[in-house]
Protein backbone atom coordinates (compact mmCIF):
# COMPACT_ATOMS: atom_id res chain seq x y z
CA UNK A 1 0.00 0.00 0.00
CA UNK A 2 3.15 2.25 0.75
CA UNK A 3 4.23 1.65 -2.70
CA UNK A 4 0.94 2.91 -4.46
CA UNK A 5 0.75 5.72 -2.38
CA UNK A 6 4.31 6.66 -3.34
CA UNK A 7 3.82 5.86 -6.80
CA UNK A 8 0.54 8.13 -7.03
CA UNK A 9 2.32 10.66 -5.64
CA UNK A 10 5.27 10.80 -8.12
CA UNK A 11 2.71 10.42 -10.89
CA UNK A 12 0.76 13.62 -9.77
CA UNK A 13 4.06 15.49 -8.74
CA UNK A 14 4.31 14.39 -12.42
CA UNK A 15 1.29 15.84 -14.16
CA UNK A 16 1.21 19.40 -11.66
CA UNK A 17 4.89 20.20 -13.29
CA UNK A 18 3.22 18.99 -16.83
CA UNK A 19 0.92 21.34 -16.49
CA UNK A 20 3.07 24.74 -16.94
CA UNK A 21 3.89 25.37 -20.62
CA UNK A 22 6.97 27.01 -21.88
CA UNK A 23 7.23 28.41 -25.20
CA UNK A 24 11.06 28.62 -26.46
CA UNK A 25 11.61 31.48 -29.11
CA UNK A 26 14.68 31.86 -30.78
CA UNK A 27 17.34 35.07 -32.30
CA UNK A 28 17.62 37.02 -34.95
CA UNK A 29 18.64 34.16 -38.18
CA UNK A 30 18.76 31.20 -35.96
CA UNK A 31 16.18 28.31 -35.78
CA UNK A 32 15.12 26.06 -33.39
CA UNK A 33 18.45 24.19 -33.15
CA UNK A 34 19.87 26.62 -31.00
CA UNK A 35 17.34 26.05 -28.35
CA UNK A 36 17.15 22.24 -29.03
CA UNK A 37 19.51 21.93 -25.50
CA UNK A 38 17.32 24.05 -23.15
CA UNK A 39 13.85 22.31 -24.57
CA UNK A 40 15.48 18.81 -23.64
CA UNK A 41 16.72 19.93 -20.30
CA UNK A 42 12.56 21.76 -19.35
CA UNK A 43 11.39 18.64 -21.13
CA UNK A 44 13.08 16.47 -18.24
CA UNK A 45 11.65 18.53 -15.51
CA UNK A 46 8.37 17.78 -16.82
CA UNK A 47 7.57 21.00 -18.34
CA UNK A 48 5.59 21.02 -21.80
CA UNK A 49 7.72 22.61 -24.21
CA UNK A 50 6.92 24.34 -27.45
CA UNK A 51 10.06 25.07 -29.58
CA UNK A 52 8.78 27.73 -31.87
CA UNK A 53 10.48 28.17 -34.87
CA UNK A 54 9.49 31.99 -37.30
CA UNK A 55 11.66 33.20 -40.31
CA UNK A 56 13.08 36.45 -38.74
CA UNK A 57 14.88 37.98 -41.35
CA UNK A 58 11.42 38.04 -43.79
CA UNK A 59 9.08 40.27 -41.48
CA UNK A 60 9.68 43.12 -38.94
CA UNK A 61 9.03 42.89 -35.63
CA UNK A 62 5.32 43.56 -35.53
CA UNK A 63 4.53 41.36 -37.50
CA UNK A 64 6.78 38.09 -36.04
CA UNK A 65 5.25 39.45 -32.90
CA UNK A 66 2.47 37.35 -34.40
CA UNK A 67 4.09 34.26 -33.76
CA UNK A 68 3.60 34.91 -30.03
CA UNK A 69 -0.06 34.69 -29.70
CA UNK A 70 -0.18 31.26 -32.17
CA UNK A 71 2.24 29.92 -29.72
CA UNK A 72 -0.16 30.78 -26.79
CA UNK A 73 -3.01 29.44 -28.54
CA UNK A 74 -1.16 25.85 -28.53
CA UNK A 75 -0.26 26.14 -25.23
CA UNK A 76 -4.11 26.57 -24.23
CA UNK A 77 -4.91 23.89 -26.06
CA UNK A 78 -2.91 21.76 -23.49
CA UNK A 79 -5.04 22.97 -20.80
CA UNK A 80 -1.72 24.49 -18.68
CA UNK A 81 -2.13 25.98 -15.25
CA UNK A 82 0.70 28.31 -16.29
CA UNK A 83 2.48 29.54 -18.93
CA UNK A 84 5.64 31.36 -19.78
CA UNK A 85 8.06 32.53 -22.50
CA UNK A 86 12.19 31.89 -22.53
CA UNK A 87 13.48 33.99 -25.60
CA UNK A 88 16.97 34.76 -26.90
CA UNK A 89 17.70 38.06 -28.15
CA UNK A 90 15.34 39.22 -30.70
CA UNK A 91 12.53 36.70 -29.19
CA UNK A 92 12.56 38.56 -26.15
CA UNK A 93 11.41 41.18 -28.53
CA UNK A 94 9.01 40.15 -30.08
CA UNK A 95 7.30 39.56 -26.52
CA UNK A 96 7.63 42.62 -25.85
CA UNK A 97 5.85 43.66 -29.27
CA UNK A 98 3.27 41.10 -28.77
CA UNK A 99 1.99 42.37 -25.31
CA UNK A 100 2.22 46.18 -26.02
CA UNK A 101 -0.76 45.17 -28.21
CA UNK A 102 -2.54 42.65 -26.27
CA UNK A 103 -1.84 44.28 -22.56
CA UNK A 104 -2.16 40.94 -20.47
CA UNK A 105 -2.95 37.01 -20.17
CA UNK A 106 -4.48 35.04 -17.35
CA UNK A 107 -1.83 31.89 -17.71
CA UNK A 108 0.87 33.84 -18.53
CA UNK A 109 3.16 34.10 -15.53
CA UNK A 110 6.99 34.44 -16.03
CA UNK A 111 9.23 35.48 -19.17
CA UNK A 112 12.89 35.11 -19.57
CA UNK A 113 15.10 36.73 -21.62
CA UNK A 114 18.57 35.43 -23.22
CA UNK A 115 20.84 38.82 -24.79
CA UNK A 116 17.62 40.67 -25.66
CA UNK A 117 18.39 44.31 -27.12
CA UNK A 118 15.81 45.96 -25.14
CA UNK A 119 17.44 49.21 -25.17
CA UNK A 120 18.82 48.61 -28.64
CA UNK A 121 21.91 47.10 -30.15
CA UNK A 122 24.89 49.44 -31.28
CA UNK A 123 25.90 46.73 -34.02
CA UNK A 124 22.46 48.28 -35.50
CA UNK A 125 23.67 52.06 -35.31
CA UNK A 126 26.86 51.13 -36.91
CA UNK A 127 25.55 48.94 -39.46
CA UNK A 128 21.95 49.40 -40.22
CA UNK A 129 22.74 50.69 -43.55
CA UNK A 130 24.93 48.76 -44.84
CA UNK A 131 23.60 46.18 -47.68
CA UNK A 132 24.99 43.12 -46.00
CA UNK A 133 23.75 44.15 -41.96
CA UNK A 134 20.23 44.43 -44.10
CA UNK A 135 20.38 40.98 -46.09
CA UNK A 136 21.80 39.13 -42.77
CA UNK A 137 18.91 40.63 -40.74
CA UNK A 138 15.77 42.22 -42.69
CA UNK A 139 13.64 43.73 -41.68
CA UNK A 140 13.48 43.21 -38.04
CA UNK A 141 17.53 44.20 -38.09
CA UNK A 142 16.26 47.94 -38.93
CA UNK A 143 13.97 48.35 -35.95
CA UNK A 144 16.90 47.65 -33.49
CA UNK A 145 18.56 50.72 -32.62
CA UNK A 146 19.67 52.29 -29.69
CA UNK A 147 18.08 55.75 -30.69
CA UNK A 148 14.85 56.81 -28.67
CA UNK A 149 12.51 56.73 -31.28
CA UNK A 150 13.62 53.39 -32.47
CA UNK A 151 10.91 50.52 -31.43
CA UNK A 152 12.30 49.02 -28.74
CA UNK A 153 12.11 52.14 -26.50
CA UNK A 154 8.30 52.53 -27.88
CA UNK A 155 7.08 49.25 -26.17
CA UNK A 156 5.18 49.26 -22.72
CA UNK A 157 6.25 47.38 -19.71
CA UNK A 158 5.56 43.84 -19.62
CA UNK A 159 2.93 42.50 -16.61
CA UNK A 160 5.02 39.57 -15.45
CA UNK A 161 7.90 38.34 -13.86
CA UNK A 162 10.50 38.85 -16.06
CA UNK A 163 13.69 37.79 -15.80
CA UNK A 164 16.72 38.67 -17.58
CA UNK A 165 20.36 37.38 -18.72
CA UNK A 166 23.03 39.16 -20.16
CA UNK A 167 26.07 38.02 -20.98
CA UNK A 168 29.69 39.91 -20.55
CA UNK A 169 32.16 37.86 -22.37
CA UNK A 170 32.48 38.76 -26.06
CA UNK A 171 32.11 36.32 -28.72
CA UNK A 172 31.98 38.61 -31.27
CA UNK A 173 35.66 40.73 -30.78
CA UNK A 174 35.57 42.83 -34.51
CA UNK A 175 32.55 44.56 -32.62
CA UNK A 176 34.39 45.17 -29.52
CA UNK A 177 35.19 48.95 -30.45
CA UNK A 178 31.33 50.02 -30.96
CA UNK A 179 30.70 49.42 -26.99
CA UNK A 180 31.58 51.06 -24.34
CA UNK A 181 31.04 49.29 -21.15
CA UNK A 182 30.46 45.28 -20.76
CA UNK A 183 28.77 43.30 -23.82
CA UNK A 184 28.14 40.02 -25.54
CA UNK A 185 29.73 41.43 -28.86
CA UNK A 186 26.04 42.32 -29.73
CA UNK A 187 24.17 43.65 -26.90
CA UNK A 188 25.77 45.82 -23.87
CA UNK A 189 24.86 44.72 -21.04
CA UNK A 190 22.90 47.53 -19.75
CA UNK A 191 20.52 47.67 -22.70
CA UNK A 192 19.30 44.34 -22.01
CA UNK A 193 17.45 45.68 -18.73
CA UNK A 194 14.21 46.54 -18.57
CA UNK A 195 13.12 49.04 -15.83
CA UNK A 196 9.91 46.07 -14.74
CA UNK A 197 12.32 43.26 -14.28
CA UNK A 198 12.16 40.75 -11.23
CA UNK A 199 15.95 39.79 -11.60
CA UNK A 200 18.54 40.50 -13.32
CA UNK A 201 22.11 38.15 -13.81
CA UNK A 202 25.20 38.73 -15.74
CA UNK A 203 27.10 35.54 -16.98
CA UNK A 204 30.37 35.02 -19.25
CA UNK A 205 28.64 34.33 -22.24
CA UNK A 206 28.76 35.39 -25.70
CA UNK A 207 25.67 36.44 -27.62
CA UNK A 208 25.28 33.81 -30.03
CA UNK A 209 25.57 30.54 -28.12
CA UNK A 210 24.42 32.01 -25.16
CA UNK A 211 20.97 29.06 -24.54
CA UNK A 212 23.41 26.41 -25.31
CA UNK A 213 25.45 27.13 -21.66
CA UNK A 214 24.80 24.71 -19.04
CA UNK A 215 24.75 27.72 -16.39
CA UNK A 216 21.88 30.12 -18.53
CA UNK A 217 20.08 26.72 -18.48
CA UNK A 218 20.43 26.41 -14.81
CA UNK A 219 19.43 29.88 -14.19
CA UNK A 220 16.55 29.26 -16.97
CA UNK A 221 15.12 26.73 -14.94
CA UNK A 222 15.51 28.41 -11.55
CA UNK A 223 13.71 31.64 -12.14
CA UNK A 224 10.77 29.23 -14.17
CA UNK A 225 10.42 27.21 -10.59
CA UNK A 226 11.43 30.61 -7.82
CA UNK A 227 10.98 33.84 -10.01
CA UNK A 228 14.73 34.19 -9.09
CA UNK A 229 17.74 33.31 -10.47
CA UNK A 230 21.11 31.41 -8.56
CA UNK A 231 23.40 34.25 -6.62
CA UNK A 232 25.96 31.86 -5.55
CA UNK A 233 28.72 34.49 -6.46
CA UNK A 234 28.65 38.13 -7.59
CA UNK A 235 28.80 37.20 -11.30
CA UNK A 236 27.41 33.51 -12.55
CA UNK A 237 30.07 31.53 -14.44
CA UNK A 238 30.51 29.57 -17.94
CA UNK A 239 30.78 26.18 -17.05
Amino acid sequence: MKLIIALLFLVLQSMAYAQECVVLLHGLGRSTWSMRLMANTLEKQKYLVINQNYLSREKSIPELAQIVGETLQRCEKLQPTAIHFVTHSLGGILVRAYFHQHPTHPLVKRVVMLGAPNRGSEVVDKFKNSWWFKWMTGPAGQQLGTDRHSLVHQLRPLPFEVGIIAGNSSSDPWFAALFSGANDGKVSVESTKLTEMKDFIEVENGHTFMANSRNVINQVSAFLATGSFIKKQHLATRK
